[in-house]
C-alpha cells in the first residue's frame, strides 16, 4: 500500500515551540510587513486589480480572526505584522481557519470559494499546507441571466432618452462589443480606430489584449459622443468616456447608470448589469450561428470551457435554435421532395422500345 506523504515540520508543530519553517524565498524577508510583500508577489502574478481588492478585503478578516487566547488585533498590529509573524499566526491546524470558514457560513457559494481560493493562495504563499477537510462549496448550475428582445428595446429606448449623455454610449458599447465594464471605462481615445470600426482592448482580464468590433450602430454612438467628450475634456485627460464631473467613467459610475435606466424601463431593481448585457451580446451571437471559437476570442475568454459555461442556452435561444433547425430540416426535405417528383416524370432517355425504323 502507498504510503501518504510526509507532512511539512509547519504541520507537525502543534503544540510545540519550534520556529516556524518559511520558504527560502521569503526567509530574507521574512522581517519585512506582510501586507507590501504580499501585494508585490499579487502583482508579479498579474493578478488584476479587482483580485487584489478582493484577496485584501477577504484576507483581512481571516488575519484578524482570534483564537479564545488571543486580544483582538489593532490597527497598527495588522499594518506591522511581520511576514513570519503571519506565518506563525496562520498555522493551518490551530483552529484559526476553521473559525473564520464558519464565520462565512451565510455567504453565498460563489462568494465562500472566492475566499477560500484568497485564504488558499496566502497559505501557499507562506509554504503551509491546506487543510484537506476545507473544501469548496458545491454552487450547482445556475442558467445565466439575459434580457428579452422587450426589454433590450426598452434599455435601449431609456438610453437614448436620458439625461446623461454617456447613457446610450455605453449601453450600445457593451451590447455591440461584448466589452466587460471595466474595459469600457478603459478604453482611451487612441484605442479607437474609427475607419477600421474597432477598438484595441490592452491589458483585459488576465492582462490579455485583444480586438473588438463595431457595428454601425456602435460607430453613430461614439460619433454622437465625441462632441460632448470634448466638451468634457479636462486637462490631458486621454479616456474615452468621461463623467459628468469631467473624469474616467468607473464600473460604479456604470452600475448606477444601469440601476437608473432599468428604472426608466420598468426593469426590476438589479436585472440590468453590465454583465447581463455582455451575456445578451454573447447569446446573440449563438443564436446567429456563431461558433465558440470565434465568441471566445470576442468575450477574451482564456479557455474555450469558460465560453461554453457562459453561453448555456436559455429556452428562449433553445425555443429560436429548434424552430430554425426544423425550418432547414424541412426545406431539405422539399427539395428531396421536388427533385423526387421531378425524375419521376421526366421521360426517360433510354433507347429501349425506340423504333429504329
Amino acid at each position: 500500500m502507498r504510503e501518504r506523504k510526509a507532512l511539512r515540520p509547519s504541520q507537525l508543530r502543534l503544540g510545540q515551540d519550534d520556529d516556524i519553517g518559511l520558504p527560502a524565498r521569503l526567509r530574507h524577508l521574512q522581517h519585512l510587513p506582510w501586507t507590501n510583500c504580499y501585494l508585490k508577489q499579487l502583482k508579479s502574478e498579474n493578478k488584476s486589480i479587482n483580485t487584489q481588492k478582493s484577496y485584501a478585503s477577504g484576507l483581512r478578516c481571516l488575519v484578524e480572526t482570534t483564537l479564545p487566547s488571543e486580544s483582538v488585533l489593532s490597527q497598527k498590529d495588522y499594518e506591522k505584522m511581520t511576514i513570519l509573524d503571519l506565518a506563525e499566526r496562520m498555522e493551518p491546524l490551530n483552529g484559526r481557519i476553521d473559525l473564520w470558514t464558519h464565520s462565512l457560513s451565510d455567504l453565498k457559494p460563489t462568494t465562500y470559494n472566492a475566499r477560500l481560493a484568497a485564504a488558499r493562495h496566502l497559505l501557499k504563499w507562506l509554504g503551509h499546507r491546506w487543510p484537506e477537510h476545507l473544501t469548496r462549496a458545491r454552487t450547482g448550475k445556475r442558467l445565466p441571466r439575459t434580457l428579452t428582445r422587450r426589454e433590450l428595446s426598452m434599455v435601449l429606448e431609456a438610453a437614448s432618452n436620458s439625461e446623461d449623455p454617456v447613457a446610450s454610449i455605453v449601453v450600445t458599447l457593451m451590447l455591440d462589443t461584448g466589452l466587460r465594464v471595466s474595459e469600457v471605462c478603459n478604453l482611451n481615445f487612441s484605442d479607437i480606430d474609427l475607419e477600421d470600426r474597432s477598438a484595441r482592448v490592452l491589458g483585459g482580464k488576465g492582462d490579455k489584449d485583444r480586438l473588438v468590433l463595431f457595428t454601425h450602430r456602435t460607430l453613430e454612438r461614439i460619433q454622437a459622443w465625441l462632441p460632448v467628450r470634448e466638451s468634457r475634456i479636462k486637462n490631458d485627460e486621454i479616456a474615452l468616456l468621461l463623467n459628468s464631473a469631467k473624469r474616467r467613467l468607473q464600473p460604479r459610475g456604470v452600475q448606477r447608470l444601469m440601476d437608473s435606466l432599468a428604472s426608466d424601463a420598468g426593469l426590476p431593481k438589479g436585472k440590468l448589469t453590465p454583465h447581463v448585457l455582455r451575456h445578451n451580446f454573447a447569446t446573440g451571437l449563438l443564436e446567429r450561428g456563431a461558433d465558440l471559437v470565434s465568441i471566445q476570442k470576442l468575450l477574451g475568454h482564456s479557455t474555450i470551457a469558460t465560453t461554453r459555461v457562459y453561453l448555456e442556452i436559455s429556452d428562449q435561444t433553445l425555443r429560436e435554435v429548434y424552430h430554425r433547425a426544423q425550418a432547414t430540416r424541412e426545406h431539405l426535405e422539399q427539395n428531396v421532395q421536388e427533385q423526387k417528383e421531378l425524375i419521376e416524370n421526366t421521360p426517360s432517355t433510354s433507347v429501349v422500345g425506340i423504333d429504329e425504323n
